[in-house]
């Protein structure tokens, strides 16, 4: 990465572990103790699930999908959906935790595909959301930050496969994706 790869920083390290624990606080109300199963979308949401499923009060077990919608760039293609690994939702309080929701079309997938599951009862948590950028009717139940449609990048979220590794959230220079 060269120093100018990031425009600036949309969200710090701090604001984001303050609000990893707001979030884990609003979920433990919601779901009033009982055992959740968070639901992980790769690769995206890897560092957001770890932050959050540490903060949580009450039991928590840990599952991941993958949900392929960009490939190595910028446009989005056709969605797939799938588990990683032996997953039973049916029956459970299950929480989809996804990084970001833009146009919602992958989130749209995503429920879909756990409601046919018949978990107890489904509610989504988000760490970013573009609302400007939505295509379809699609709301998530927790939302970490409202953001500006601008290409971000960092704590999880990438660039052809790039810049995850950032403890913050930062908007990626034009040069970088040719935007």
């Amino acid at each position: 990465m060269n120093a100018d790869d990031i425009d600036r920083v949309l969200l710090d390290a701090d604001s984001l572990r303050h609000r990893v624990a707001d979030l884990a606080a609003e979920i433990d109300r919601s779901f009033a103790g009982e055992e959740i199963l968070a639901v992980g979308v790769l690769n995206g949401a890897f560092v957001f699930l770890a932050d959050l499923v540490r903060a949580l009060a009450s039991p928590v077990q840990v599952a991941f999908l993958r949900a392929a919608s960009y490939g190595g760039g910028t446009r989005p293609g056709e969605l797939s959906v799938e588990a990683v690994g032996e997953v039973d939702l049916e029956g459970k309080n299950v929480l989809i935790v996804e990084d970001i929701l833009d146009t919602g079309r992958s989130l749209l997938g995503i429920r879909a595909a756990i409601e046919a599951a018949r978990p107890k009862r489904l509610e989504i948590v988000v760490l970013l959301d573009k609302a400007e950028r939505r295509e379809v009717n699609v709301a998530a139940d927790h939302i970490g930050f409202a953001v500006p449609d601008e290409f971000l990048v960092g704590y999880g979220l990438d660039y052809a496969g790039r810049y995850r590794n950032l403890p913050y959230v930062g908007v990626l220079s034009r040069t970088v994706y040719g935007g």
